[in-house]
């Protein structure tokens, strides 16, 4: 894969760039096997819509305590050797999940795989900052749309094969031995996947854009709420809010409400990330005529359909067609969220601004978290997964409010 055409002044940078690549594509084998498909072995395993829920907040709950003294601590830290280590430290919990169904009766390895996820979000904490601001430093802004681009061409690439390869594993192997290799399989990739982090090198030419120990003395930087930056966080913390109500509903939709085999679900996963892979490759050139902006405006608003669709679902065929376009709009608003956040935060406090960002996408990921399962008990799943639409379309709709 070419990775510019352009000349590129730092020696280092072309590695660097491939480096990533080759780290999201290995982090991809990692999200289509055990990071798609945990949910559902918890699910299959007789976990409730609470316990559910708790898989996805309680890491949100560990990052909160971690993210702002993780800001604070990052100033004036190698980001790149921070990245590595706590890439290993938290992807090191996936190794137990291929041997606990050996251990443990079902109604433990639920409460097992909540502890082990809760205890790698604290290192996944800092990973979150450190690698957000770590990516800012290697990559020129002038590249940064571009290598996002290309990340998730590549994340959904090997997304989409991987879950392929799960959903067969899935559906030929007796339960609860096919887990254990989707299991072994993600764990496979979030080893590689930390190897290629580590491959990466600081700039030739280091801009001054990290690492400053003045803005260090306060873990709440309440300084940088004042102004526009506020309401700009206000507006992603809403937004993550209401994207993550429905995510406790999936798989109680798939597998309690549709009845669907792994197959039919990582069929789903596939058709979701392959057109994730389409759009992500006319991202940058969308984004250059409509700005990022615009382009978050439009992801988010049209991410309401996911959960829409999947509520109105009889069977597996309306699932599909919602996995296509939920992952058009995902394309468009993943990318629109990290490269608009790129362009409000100023290139010499960047730590300090990404734990804000941090904080607000685990608060975002607790809030929704909890009050998914209580629609779900108060509306049934299928309700709950229509008024979480409303609230995804209501959430998008505020970033065109807001500059």
């Amino acid at each position: 894969m070419t990775i510019t055409s352009r000349a590129v002044p730092d020696p280092n940078l072309r590695s660097n760039i491939r480096n990533l690549y080759l780290d999201v594509f290995w982090w991809g084998i990692l999200g289509g096997s055990t990071v798609s498909f945990l949910n559902v072995f918890a699910t299959r395993l007789g976990a409730s819509s609470w316990q559910i829920g708790l898989l996805t907040a309680g890491p949100a709950i560990a990052n909160l305590f971690v993210s702002l003294p993780a800001g604070r601590w990052l100033q004036g830290r190698s980001l790149i050797r921070t990245t590595l280590y706590s890439s290993i430290w938290n992807r090191v919990g996936y190794l137990p999940l291929i041997v606990l169904p050996w251990l443990l009766p079902a109604v433990g390895q639920v409460w097992a795989i909540a502890l082990i996820v809760f205890v790698m979000s604290v290192p996944g904490a800092v990973l979150a900052i450190s690698f957000n601001s770590m990516f800012a430093e290697v990559v020129p802004p002038d590249q940064r749309g571009h290598v996002v681009g290309w990340r998730s061409v590549l994340v959904s690439a090997s997304i989409s094969g991987s879950s392929l390869v799960c959903g067969r594993l899935l559906d030929w192997i007796a339960f609860p031995l096919n887990y254990q290799m989707v299991f072994a399989l993600g764990a496979l990739g979030a080893v590689m996947s930390s190897y290629y982090l580590g491959r990466i090198r600081s700039p030739a030419t280091p801009a001054p854009l990290v690492g400053k120990k003045k803005k260090a003395g306060k873990l709440l930087r309440l300084d940088l709420l004042r102004g526009t930056f506020g309401p700009f966080m206000a507006a992603y913390l809403l937004f993550y809010i209401c994207q993550n109500v429905p995510v406790p509903l999936f798989p109680l939709a798939f597998v309690r409400e549709l009845r669907l085999p792994d197959g039919a679900i990582s069929l789903g996963t596939a058709l979701f990330h392959l057109s994730v892979l389409l759009v992500s490759t006319r991202v940058g050139r969308i984004s250059n005529r409509l700005s990022h902006r615009r382009v978050l405006i439009i992801g988010a608003v049209l991410y309401c359909l996911y959960p829409l669709l999947i509520g109105l679902a009889p069977d597996a065929t309306l699932f599909w067609v919602a996995s296509l376009l939920g992952g058009v709009s995902w394309a468009l608003a993943g990318a629109g969220l990290f490269n608009h956040l790129m362009e409000r935060v100023p290139p010499d406090d960047l730590p300090a601004h990404m734990a804000w960002h941090n904080l607000a996408l685990n608060l975002g990921l607790l809030g929704g978290s909890l009050l998914g399962p209580v629609m779900g008990d108060w509306l049934g799943v299928r309700h709950a997964l229509l008024l979480a639409a409303g609230l995804r379309l209501l959430s998008g709709l505020l970033f065109g409010v807001l500059r």
